[in-house]
């Protein structure tokens, strides 16, 4: 999926642009979803593409939505070291959209914990 910089920011508030397209971070606690606990789907607020379950997310105490699993095939991943070591970047696979980094302090049965910005989601409830 390819737009042009005016394009995404005429689709995109300006935190969600921030985030999606400069790989920034919202403010911890920030995020209504990070307290989200209803059924449903999170979708990526670039291209509506279906990235986590509810029965995927978890409590991590970190101040932004987090999963231990994401659906099959929907990021591709780098490693960045913007903050002085190296994280796992995860973006999403349609529209190259940035969602926050995987850490390996997660829950069984994967131990993995998808850290993702709030702003770049959007929830579905059933």
């Amino acid at each position: 999926m390819k737009k042009s910089k005016l394009e995404w920011q005429k689709q995109l508030d300006t935190e969600q642009y921030m985030i999606l397209r400069e790989e920034g971070t919202e403010r911890a606690g920030s995020s209504e979803l990070n307290s989200e606990k209803r059924q449903g789907s999170y979708y990526c607020a670039g291209c509506n593409t279906k990235l986590f379950d509810s029965s995927m997310k978890f409590d991590s105490g970190t101040g932004w939505p987090s999963f231990f699993k994401s659906c099959k095939d929907v990021f591709e991943t780098k490693t960045d070291h913007l903050i002085g070591y190296a994280r796992t970047e995860y973006h999403c696979v349609k529209c190259g959209g940035h969602h926050g980094h995987i850490f390996d302090d997660g829950p069984a049965p994967t131990g993995k914990r998808y850290c993702n910005n709030g702003k770049a989601l959007i929830f579905k409830p059933e």
